[in-house]
């Protein structure tokens, strides 16, 4: 019979010897639900007018929200307008296939129209000298569900980078010039 003094002894030790870590053992009467069905999300790889690749986008559906994460590199340096468009097509140069901006409401151009904006009108994104930039955005105008502000539509949606920064208010493009590069909005796996 062992003793309960050697047997504290025998467990201190074998404590010791593992790090003071206890093995991991499940526990067969918790259940832990999985999500049945990832939130929905997208993608849009964005090429320029030559068909080099500059930029990729990934869209998460969080909520009543999507969350837009935009990375570009070899661009020109400076501010430049980021719209989403109304059709997914992206044919080069001009990429006018995209159409006008995604706008299911009828509302004019800019986050500072009082009468806007555009459920595609998003944030400028910086290109630093390197080329490069980064933009992060959250918006509730668009889902990637289904219903009226679907990215899904019929005809799909497009990210078009333009030249020039998008000035938030002059109808219908924000004085943001030329399009630049263009990525198809796709439904992610």
């Amino acid at each position: 019979m062992v003793r309960p003094q050697a047997l504290s002894w025998l467990v201190a030790l074998a404590l010791s010897l593992v790090g003071c870590r206890m093995p991991y053992i499940p526990n067969p009467y918790v259940h832990i639900p999985l999500l049945s069905t990832p939130p929905p999300s997208a993608a849009a790889h964005l090429r320029d007018a030559s068909g080099r690749a500059v930029g990729t986008a990934v869209l998460l559906q969080q909520g009543g929200e999507v969350r837009l994460l935009l990375d570009v590199s070899g661009l020109p340096v400076g501010d430049k307008a980021v719209h989403i468009h109304e059709v997914g097509q992206c044919d080069p140069p001009s990429f006018a296939s995209a159409r006008g901006h995604f706008n299911p409401t009828g509302a004019q151009h800019g986050t500072s129209n009082p009468r806007g904006p555009h459920a595609g009108d998003l944030p400028n994104i910086t290109v630093d000298a390197s080329g490069r930039g980064h933009l992060e955005v959250s918006t509730k105008r668009v889902t990637l569900g289904k219903g009226p502000t679907s990215l899904f539509d019929a005809d799909g949606s497009a990210l078009v980078v333009h030249v020039k920064a998008d000035d938030m208010l002059t109808d219908p493009a924000g004085d943001s010039g030329d399009r630049l590069a263009c990525g198809v909005i796709e439904r992610g796996s």
